[in-house]
């Protein structure tokens, strides 16, 4: 299905993806005050956590405790992550009601993320899957290293197709296509976005980019055409995946509704409070945001706009 959107969908991944390799742990409290403020900014789907081991990725060692927070007054789709059944039991008590499942599309990377080749983490995934059908959980999954993977290589697209198929198994609502160490390039996004819609027509589709070689926003700008109408960004343009070598930030969410807004597509996200948020963070973690819009003192006309065509 190809042609440019009215209207996208982006989930912000700055509580999970943005934080989950920072130096600094932010605290709780902060993460919540963060959380709310998207959902005031007009967010309407974050990702607030991983159900991982805390001895793995310690940022995200608060995530229960953020879902039954946020969860508990839930009014937007708030995401976590989960690999196996302990971590979905983890959600389930936590109160969460939207998960995605995660597995790679390369056995190096399962292997590194989550310790078992690709067909073992398929498989510890279908009673997870099953446990939060049965609790009327909604599930949607990310595919890792769908386009490049840090230690196989590039992905064939029929690998992805196949992994995709898996997971569409699960009883999936959504399918997200992650390029976990900004690899990609707008051909590889063709290539691969193509042959999954090509199979997989019914399937919602989403796109997880990261901007490692600078090739972010071109890769969205080509998903865009395709008519990918789901995106995960970070605030300020953080983030990485401890598990990937060489991994930089996500696609900034301040770049990417900038350029949806300047292509008059409507995302529903107040800028100013964007603006805010992001000069919070930049205290929070003490650091230069890697966001093309962080570097100047405020936010182009166009970009305030809510993108909705005239």
């Amino acid at each position: 299905m190809n042609g440019m959107p009215e209207q996208v969908l982006i989930t912000e991944v700055l509580l999970r993806d943005g934080l989950q390799i920072e130096p600094v742990t932010v605290p709780t409290e902060d993460k919540l005050r963060l959380a709310y403020g998207f959902l005031e900014a007009g967010l309407t789907s974050l990702e607030i956590g991983s159900f991982v081991h805390p001895d793995k990725v310690p940022q995200l060692a608060d995530t229960d405790r953020l879902a039954a927070e946020l969860c508990a007054g839930e009014s937007a789709s708030l995401h976590t992550l989960v690999f196996n059944e302990r971590g979905a039991r983890r959600a389930l008590d936590a109160g969460a009601r939207h998960v995605r499942l995660i597995v790679s599309a390369s056995d190096g990377h399962s292997q590194a993320n989550a310790g078992v080749p690709i067909r073992q983490a398929l498989e510890r995934l279908r009673p997870a899957a099953e446990l939060l059908t049965r609790a009327k959980v909604q599930l949607e999954a990310t595919i890792a290293t769908a386009f490049v993977c840090p230690f196989d290589g590039e992905t064939p697209p029929r690998r992805v197709v196949e992994t995709a198929h898996r997971l569409a198994d699960l009883g999936i609502c959504a399918l997200h296509l992650g390029d976990t160490i900004g690899a990609a390039s707008p051909w590889h996004i063709r290539r691969t976005v193509t042959a999954v819609q090509a199979e997989l027509y019914d399937m919602p589709l989403g796109l997880h980019l990261h901007n490692t070689y600078g090739m972010a926003s071109a890769n969205a700008w080509e998903a865009l055409q395709l008519g990918i109408r789901r995106f995960d960004a970070a605030l300020g343009g953080v983030g990485g995946c401890p598990f990937a070598p060489g991994a930089a930030g996500n696609i900034a969410t301040d770049d990417l509704v900038n350029l949806c807004h300047h292509a008059g597509i409507a995302t529903g996200i107040d800028v100013d409070r964007l603006v805010a948020l992001r000069e919070e963070l930049h205290a929070l973690l003490g650091r230069k945001l890697d966001s093309s819009l962080a570097a100047v003192p405020a936010a182009p006309a166009p970009l305030r706009a809510t993108g909705v065509r005239g």
